[in-house]
């Protein structure tokens, strides 16, 4: 099964949480677009009623696209269940997201939501995090004293997303793609340490959010629902 595939397929899959009435997070990223267009779908056939918040400018632009209805978070305070992707996961149901630069709205939303299901294919599975860069959003004012701080606690490089033309969040900031290798055995205690450095706005380690895993192989989809989590 090509991997373009598998991510299809684990997107539409994901729709299988989502209710009549909710409020839903909508996340970034090529597998949980499939997400949303099926959302779409499922609007336009009637079968449901629901309400988004987008992690980003470009899944509002492919949610409005697709007809579904969006809000805002003071509009409707907390959300039942946001669906979105992740660069890697490991057992404990950590993951390090923000490949598509998207980290901290998505923390955002997720941190507001109900329960989180994230959609992956079979890659994105690790023993332990890190060999995906990690990615941490910066102020641009005074970048490089951000990024000589946070060399100071990653083994390998920390580079600018874009190099001489950086790439720029929804938000202005820019992006330090640090490289900790296979290392991140406690990532609750890492995202602490760097959340306290001024000048980061976030860091793309989401902790104790994520309750399923639907995940895409070559042997079709499967649903990986965390012990004790709030979809258990």
């Amino acid at each position: 099964m090509e991997t373009e595939e598998r991510k299809r397929l684990a997107g539409i899959e994901a729709c299988k949480w989502v209710r009549d009435g909710m409020s839903l997070g909508l996340g970034t990223g090529s597998t949980v677009s499939h997400t949303v267009v099926e959302i779409g779908r499922m609007i336009s056939e009637g079968s449901i009623s629901v309400v988004g918040v987008p992690t980003s400018l470009a899944t509002r632009e492919l949610a409005m696209s697709v007809g579904i209805p969006l809000v805002t978070l003071s509009e409707v305070g907390v959300l039942d269940l946001v669906i979105d992707g992740t660069d890697e996961f490991d057992p404990g149901f950590s993951l390090i997201k923000g490949g598509g630069g998207a980290l901290t709205r998505e923390k955002m939303i997720a941190q507001s939501s109900n329960a989180m299901i994230v959609v992956a294919d079979d890659r994105k599975r690790v023993d332990v995090l890190g060999k995906f860069h990690l990615p941490v959003e910066v102020l641009q004012f005074e970048w490089e004293a951000t990024r000589g701080l946070l060399s100071a606690l990653c083994p390998g490089t920390v580079s600018i997303r874009g190099g001489e033309r950086p790439f720029l969040t929804d938000n202005g900031g820019y992006i330090l793609d640090c490289n900790f290798g296979e290392s991140i055995t406690d990532p609750k205690s890492l995202e602490s340490e760097i959340l306290s450095i001024a000048g980061v706005v976030e860091v793309g380690l989401f902790c104790d959010m994520c309750d399923v895993v639907i995940l895409a192989g070559e042997g079709g989809v499967e649903s990986i629902i965390k012990e004790g989590g709030r979809l258990g």
